[in-house]
């Protein structure tokens, strides 16, 4: 790979999320029993007439601002045609000439370093209906079934500059562009529905040249570590190629997960689609105060809000990075703040018990039932002594199951924190007469006695006691004997 650097391009398909289809009014839910979202408009029968989806032409400005795009003011759709299964009427509308979006760009950061990968457009379009293949893999199926209820879905296809030059670098970009327009609520970017898609193109070229050389299409790219993994193979298998004395073939491929490689699907021949200006839509004209609505309506983005919680609230930059990985994470932490509770003790928690959790049990924010006023409440009461940090980890595990009160769940378990002197002392004498050997040693110097003492007293206190206040007095205890 010394001698060799990868130019990467990504085209990223998402749905919006609009109620209906982009000419037509099916309904766009996901998982209705197979070709009953459909109508002569979107089965492209003959007689049909399309009226664009407002809606659309709004969600896909609004993404192309929060990418940094500049909005056309002129834009139009085109007739792109080629026959396969899932299209119908033997063609796609999209926008082949002029897109909505133009230009912009996404700041990624791998090992420490960052790299501004640019954006070349964005564009309008209907999906294609879904193809299911009858076999193991699309490369080995002997049939295929067809849904049209996709047919007509609204999409925007974001297609980058060729400035990718890795598939790690890959991977941050569309964790980027999902945490970006997440925050922009135009799509439910659900990869595993099919609501966020991404095709990846990639070639290889000497390092020090700047001639694109034959690249090759993946795609069938249903996550975002498949996205790394299948170009990391490409690229190795192309310097493979081209070190054997081959040629690279302009190749659409697809990837075999189970086996970690690309296989070959076809040749790709320079397509023509024979475009032309759809007739049956207008040019879509639109003005800059239009734009500047649509900007009004714009979200304080990820890196707004990461350099907002780095400097009024004084978090470390990885926390406020983990933080505002998802607006619903920093949504989250921002109303928990809000109850007066300490920033970092909040990000604390999240970032390790919350998020430990989530994990865990393989759930969205959006699917716990702890909520961020109990959280709020948790806090404080570990603050003011209540319970202790470690008693407050297990109840905040049980608020995480259960959603329960805090101040209920302390009551039914009897986990208040133990901090009467007098209570602690005897404990302290009981543990010191049943340890005299520990006694002995942290008498005569070994210091590390103490924290087996202190954790005898925990235990014998059910770890209820006070950990600050059972350190002073077993010092004080051990003292006296001194």
């Amino acid at each position: 790979m010394s001698n060799y650097e990868a130019v990467i391009g990504l085209e990223v398909h998402v749905e919006l999320k609009t109620q209906t289809k982009i000419f037509c009014g099916c309904s766009t839910e996901f998982g209705s029993e197979p070709n009953t979202n459909v109508c002569p408009v979107c089965l492209g029968l003959p007689g049909s007439t399309i009226v664009l989806n407002k809606s659309v032409l709004e969600y896909a400005a609004k993404a192309g601002l929060a990418l940094n795009c500049d909005i056309s003011l002129l834009s139009k759709f085109n007739r792109k045609h080629y026959f396969y299964p899932d299209m119908p009427k033997a063609l796609q509308i999209s926008q082949l000439e002029i897109p909505i979006a133009i230009g912009g760009h996404l700041d990624i950061e791998v090992e420490g370093e960052s790299k501004r990968i640019n954006i070349h457009h964005i564009h309008m379009e209907e999906d294609a209906g879904k193809l299911t293949h009858q076999g193991d893999t699309i490369s080995s199926a002997l049939s295929s079934l067809v849904d049209y209820n996709r047919s007509g879905v609204p999409l925007i296809e974001i297609v980058s500059a060729p400035d990718i030059r890795s598939g790690e670098e890959a991977k941050a970009y569309l964790e980027k562009l999902k945490n970006t327009l997440e925050y922009t609520d135009v799509s439910d970017l659900r990869m595993e529905q099919g609501s966020l898609r991404c095709d990846a193109n990639v070639s290889i070229r000497p390092v020090g040249s700047k001639e694109f050389n034959t690249k090759t299409e993946i795609k069938n790219l249903n996550s975002f570590r498949a996205v790394q993994r299948a170009i990391e193979y490409e690229i190795e298998r192309q310097i493979e190629v081209v070190e054997e004395g081959g040629q690279v073939l302009p190749e659409t491929r697809t990837w075999d997960e189970s086996k970690g490689i690309t296989v070959a699907m076809r040749v790709k021949d320079e397509p023509d689609y024979r475009g032309m200006v759809e007739p049956d839509l207008p040019p879509i004209e639109v003005t800059p105060e239009w734009v500047e609505e649509i900007r009004a309506t714009l979200p304080e983005l990820p890196d707004v809000k990461k350099n907002r919680f780095i400097m009024e609230h004084g978090l470390p930059a990885y926390d406020a990075e983990v933080i505002t990985s998802s607006r619903k994470l920093a949504e989250f932490y921002e109303k928990t703040v809000a109850l007066g509770q300490d920033a970092k003790v909040v990000s604390n928690w999240i970032m390790g018990e919350f998020l430990r959790l989530l994990n865990a049990n393989n759930l969205e924010i959006t699917e716990v039932k702890i909520t961020p006023e109990y959280l709020a409440k948790l806090l404080s009461l570990v603050e003011k002594g209540t319970i202790s940090g470690k008693i407050g980890k297990k109840v905040f595990a049980e608020m995480f199951e259960e959603g329960k009160d805090p101040e209920v769940i302390i009551k039914e378990k009897g986990l208040v924190q133990i901090s009467d002197e007098g209570q602690l002392k005897q404990v302290i004498q009981e543990v010191m007469a049943d340890n005299p050997k520990s006694v002995e040693d942290y008498l005569g110097g070994q210091k590390k006695a103490m924290g087996f003492l202190v954790g005898q007293v925990m235990k014998a206190t059910k770890g209820q006691a006070n950990p600050g206040l059972v350190n002073k007095l077993l010092q004080e205890a051990l003292e006296e004997l001194a």
